[in-house]
């Protein structure tokens, strides 16, 4: 098997690091000047590393192999959450560029735009599987400021070019390293995690409507408070989805507003962001139906009670002989330091899957901390974690 360079990979990990760096971490929002200096540098680095690089009309970077013969595809992200980790995305990016000379052939490297949703959902993997239209680029905002897309791509330099599209013929595969962005690894002294499927997750905005009025002069037995009518539809999904939720299950409010707001008036609208995830399409079904009558049972309130927006994204597995490949690497070099695992994050590689055979890969986060600055993972597991990837990938090409 062929060996990387942990030293190379180590220098171009913390090369990129210093774009947008944040205290320990970074800032580099999709389309950010430090986004598009950080694209610029990759098509240099993969440019330099003998591949033909590129960067299309949604902001995608490439690396194709110019030799013949059928490619595995190797990609995550560059970009971050808001003063964010070092490491989600950007170590997956690298570990593909770090494959591919050590490979010498076989590998392609892609860097997809927005994964982390500033704009839209994952919305450079969908363009390159064609899960993306012209209507629903028109309508993506930058989340922080309304910047549409259309505005963002033409500053960047990137709009007008051609949004590729993926060859089902040349790619034979799409492999994702990534941090864990949680603690199992780590709890259970393990260094490697073969991930078994990707989470979906159903996300809502609830709007309760009620009456604004005086706070002093209202009296309670007449009060339609939006905002009481929140918390306690809040902590009635708190009270009845442990009792449907599967081992895995996550779900979360992350979000709560109150209008107008204001000490002394009471709340005559309040809107909540709420979403779940886990990898079984059934149980997401089963939360989806409890939702609903927890929604009609809340409707018997002074308040009403809706779902003003909704989004999914579906469950996907990893393919299984994709996933024997890790493991078969991940014993030589981590013993018996490994498991197989799902992913309750959501990747770009649950995208791709819906086109080609697709796995992932997990490596330790110290702490469990990601989307914060102090996000990190060992050198050494780094290190690893990439020779571990590039054997599987070289198993995966000799078929």
């Amino acid at each position: 098997m062929p060996a990387i360079d942990g030293e190379r990979l180590l220098t171009d990990l913390y090369a990129l690091r210093e774009i947008g760096k944040y205290r320990t971490g970074v800032h580099r929002p999709t389309f950010s000047p430090q986004d598009i200096e950080s694209r610029h540098w990759l098509v240099a680095r993969l440019t330099a590393a003998g591949l033909r690089a590129e960067i299309d009309g949604i902001g995608n970077v490439y690396g194709f192999d110019p030799t013949p013969g059928p490619k595995l595809l190797l990609g995550s992200h560059l970009e971050t959450q808001n003063h964010a980790g070092w490491l989600d995305g950007a170590m997956g990016v690298i570990f593909g560029l770090e494959v591919a000379r050590a490979l010498g052939k076989g590998i392609d490297v892609a860097a997809w735009a927005d994964e982390e949703g500033h704009f839209g959902s994952f919305i450079g993997s969908r363009s390159y599987c064609g899960l993306l239209s012209e209507a629903e680029i028109d309508g993506c905002k930058f989340r922080d400021d309304g910047t549409p897309l259309r505005v963002a791509l033409e500053k960047a330099g990137f709009a007008g070019r051609e949004r590729l599209t993926i060859d089902p013929a040349r790619t034979m595969g799409y492999m994702e390293a990534h941090i864990e962005q949680g603690a199992e690894l780590e709890d259970k002294g393990l260094r490697i995690g073969v991930v078994t499927a990707i989470v979906g997750s159903h996300r809502f905005r609830i709007q309760f409507d009620g009456v604004q009025n005086h706070a002093g002069t209202t009296r309670m037995a007449i009060r339609k408070d939006a905002g009481v009518a929140l918390v306690r539809f809040a902590n009635a999904i708190y009270d009845r989805f442990p009792e449907v939720a599967g081992p895995r299950t996550v779900w979360t409010t992350g979000d709560i507003t109150l209008d107008p707001g204001a000490p002394s008036i009471v709340p005559g609208g309040a809107e909540m962001v709420f979403q779940f995830r886990d990898t079984s399409p059934e149980i997401l079904q089963t939360l989806s139906a409890e939702l609903e009558s927890l929604i009609a049972k809340a409707n018997e309130g002074p308040c009403r009670v809706s779902i003003v927006h909704r989004g999914r994204s579906t469950p996907q597995a990893m393919n299984a002989g994709f996933q024997d490949a890790l493991e078969s690497a991940a014993a030589v070099h981590a013993g018996n330091a490994h498991q197989r695992m799902p992913s309750g994050a959501g990747h770009d590689a649950q995208i791709l899957a819906e086109r080609v055979p697709s796995c992932m890969m997990f490596v330790p986060s110290i702490g469990g901390i990601s989307h914060h600055y102090t996000e990190n993972t060992a050198d050494e597991d780094l290190v690893l974690g990439c020779q571990v990837f590039a054997d599987a990938a070289a198993t995966i090409l000799a078929g």
